[in-house]
């Protein structure tokens, strides 16, 4: 990877959490994938959210600094969510929380999305065709809406009783705690649950007094 950043953490089990899990400290130095514009097109492509093409295509078109700037813009709206999902998680969300999320809403309606009958993969299905949603991506300023997007359903879909913090001492991860019992504590059991397993087993091996 570019500036020597490892591979992006999805470990949230909600695309929106791993966005903003995208600055993290997962041994001990902070991490900010999106800390340029080329960090944002890797970030994009791991995610999934931009097809591959249409991001060498953005990159060839945009002018200097154009998508770090995009990028600095990612970082503001991911530290705008963050405070949201903050203060909301542990609770569903009510009909009042819309007022708070009317930036995600003025920042949809500047998308341009469109159907298209395209062959099906094989073995999908009996019918030969099948409908596509796909997106024009005129300039880099349009790497937002897919984020955007992200961010909007999971607002919608996810119940945020069930989004949680990691509970390592130093750890600023969050995840949707699907399990059975919402029993998760971890971001992983590979970061943070073995070194409280660690904590604990020198805390047991010390003299007693």
């Amino acid at each position: 990877m570019a500036h020597g950043r490892p591979p992006a953490i999805f470990i949230a089990d909600a695309l929106a959490l791993d966005f903003l899990n995208s600055v993290a400290t997962p041994a001990d130095v902070e991490i900010d994938w999106i800390e340029d514009g080329e960090g944002l097109l890797e970030w994009l492509e791991q995610a999934q959210l931009v097809p591959l093409d249409s991001l060498k295509a953005l990159r060839a078109q945009a002018m200097p600094g154009q998508i770090d700037d995009i990028a600095a813009q990612v970082r503001s709206l991911r530290e705008w969510f963050r405070k949201f999902v903050r203060s909301r998680k542990g609770w569903p969300l009510v009909a009042k929380d819309l007022q708070k999320l009317e930036p995600l809403n003025r920042l949809l309606e500047r998308d341009e999305r469109f159907s298209r009958i395209e062959p099906r993969h094989a073995g999908a299905g009996a019918n030969a065709l099948e409908l596509r949603t796909k997106r024009r991506w005129r300039s880099p300023e349009s790497l937002l809406l897919p984020i955007g997007e992200a961010l909007a359903k999971f607002a919608c879909e996810e119940n945020f009783s069930y989004v949680k913090a990691c509970e390592g001492p130093t750890c600023t991860l969050m995840f949707a705690d699907h399990t059975r019992g919402r029993a998760r504590r971890w971001c992983s059991m590979a970061i943070c649950g073995n070194r409280a397993k660690q904590a604990a087993h020198r805390q047991r091996l010390k003299p007693r007094r």
